[in-house]
């Protein structure tokens, strides 16, 4: 079961890493929006990707999120 997490991890981290978000820097805990400046169309496309990859369609709206990449992953490999 944690290995499973640990291999859907590896694979958000993946996604955020085709937009060009480096999680080892400060990138991790940016707001997607506010710090890292990114239009919401390319952040609906990375919602999309993380729920394809994760295989999990995530109950909350778009701005109840945190749009922050940690708190993303987070709510991603949880089961």
């Amino acid at each position: 079961m944690k290995l499973k997490g640990m291999n859907i991890s590896k694979k958000l981290v993946r996604v955020f890493e085709s937009y060009g978000i480096n999680l080892k820097g400060k990138q991790g805990n940016m707001h997607l929006k506010n710090d890292l400046h990114m239009d919401e169309i390319f952040i609906n496309g990375l919602i999309f990707e993380l729920e394809y990859v994760s295989k999990k369609n995530l109950e909350k709206e778009f701005n109840e999120f945190e749009l922050r990449p940690i708190r993303l992953i987070e709510e991603f490999s949880s089961q």
